[in-house]
């Protein structure tokens, strides 16, 4: 295989993750760019021990300098997640965006590292297939627009796993992947996503072989399962009853719902590079939290608070998909949702059983909701008499336009 070097580049800070594309990129960016120095960054946004293990000398026997693994999961969680989920942003109605939101705390971080190295490019495993090379560059761009971009996907020859494997045999390194990997998988504290296989023809439905995170909700036991959360600020403090940090919450949330075959979606997506995609995805945690938060908004907000809080999620979610976390309208809508989330305070009680998660009791010191306003039975205040004129002046336009048509 023939290769144009490019030696204007000295250190590449590599996005890594042990997997077989970024085992394959660390030899090629030292042939393509004249034996520049690769630094491996892997960011642990809780994908899980087994992914992270003898990840460092496994970069090292590939071909990296130095290899720095970060923990970044409380940060993911608090500054990332809970942000995003405080404005119910969901994309195309379903699609909790665990991908999306892990993208810029990664790509930031990974400018973090090649600024403390002195590196003069980044670089990343992405395909020119899907959304996350928007994802990352769009950060870079915003957080470091003097670093040169390497997308190697998008400039070597290799167009299977076939290739890689056998690039990598080629050059005597080893690799535990194989040509028969069925599925594209992508996991961190939040959610985890499946591609490929046979989720690649809709008609199919999954099989079990899919799912890793929950229970099949047939499986799930008979007997339901409640969970208390408390809310402040919008954001869950405590998971029945024990003050948990933001990531910690999640964790005992997972394990909870996960047990129970809550948080499983199959969907097709549209990409932002403008073809359609099926994933499957799961997200447990993040489906109890989100029921939670939603049941208190529902006491809280009045209407047209509720019509805006709805219109900042839409916006907010195809902002995250999209990748434009580090922009002014990320700023904006971030700023206007906390000042709604001050009032979304208060306890839930949420049932657990096969695959749902449903919103039994709720309660908020904010609270609109009046028994005695909203009472069937009788009341002493409110008159409703009042309703006639209220009426009459909301549907005056209504009238107007039909007496002129007459």
């Amino acid at each position: 295989m023939s290769i144009e070097t490019q030696p204007s580049i000295k250190k590449v800070v590599l996005a890594y993750s042990g997997g077989l594309d970024t085992s394959a990129i660390i030899p090629w960016l030292k042939e393509t760019y004249d034996n520049c120095e690769i630094v491996a960054f892997c960011a642990d946004v809780g994908q899980g021990d087994a992914e992270l293990e003898g990840l460092h000398e496994k970069a090292i026997e590939s071909g990296a300098s130095e290899c720095y693994i970060i923990d970044l999961k409380e940060e993911l969680v608090a500054d990332y997640i809970y942000p995003t989920i405080a404005t119910g942003a969901i994309y195309e109605g379903t699609y909790l965006l665990g991908t999306s939101m892990a993208r810029p705390i990664i790509a930031k971080a990974q400018v973090e590292v090649a600024r403390k190295v002195g590196a003069d490019a980044v670089c990343h495993g992405c395909t020119g297939k899907g959304n996350d090379q928007v994802r990352f560059e769009g950060c870079f761009a915003a957080l470091a627009p003097d670093l040169k971009v390497i997308a190697p996907w998008r400039e070597w020859s290799m167009v299977s796993r076939e290739d890689l494997l056998d690039y990598l045999a080629e050059r005597n390194i080893e690799t535990t992947a194989s040509a028969t990997k069925i599925y594209s998988r992508d996991a961190n504290a939040w959610h985890i996503s499946h591609e490929g296989g046979e989720l690649e023809d809709p008609w199919n439905e999954p099989s079990k072989e899919v799912w890793t995170m929950t229970v099949a909700p047939e499986d799930a036991p008979n007997t339901p399962e409640y969970v208390a959360l408390n809310i402040e600020n919008g954001r869950v403090t405590h998971v029945d009853g024990v003050a948990l940090s933001p990531y910690q919450a999640l964790m005992q949330l997972n394990e909870q719902a996960a047990a129970h075959g809550v948080g499983r979606i199959d969907i097709t997506e549209n990409r932002l590079v403008g073809m359609k995609s099926r994933g499957c995805y799961e997200t447990p945690g993040g489906t109890v939290m989100f029921a939670g938060l939603r049941a208190i908004e529902e006491l809280v907000l009045d209407k047209t608070s509720r019509e805006w809080r709805e219109q900042v999620g839409a916006q907010m979610a195809h902002l995250v998909y999209d990748g434009r976390w580090f922009t002014p309208l990320c700023n904006s809508l971030l700023a206007g949702s906390e000042s709604l989330a001050e009032l979304v305070n208060g306890e839930v009680v949420i049932k657990l059983y096969k695959g749902q998660a449903s919103v039994v009791k709720k309660r908020s010191p904010n609270s609109l909701y009046s028994e005695e306003f909203a009472t069937f039975g009788d009341d002493d205040v409110y008159d409703q008499k009042d309703a006639e004129g209220f009426i009459r002046l909301y549907s005056l336009s209504s009238r107007i336009r039909a007496l002129n048509s007459k």
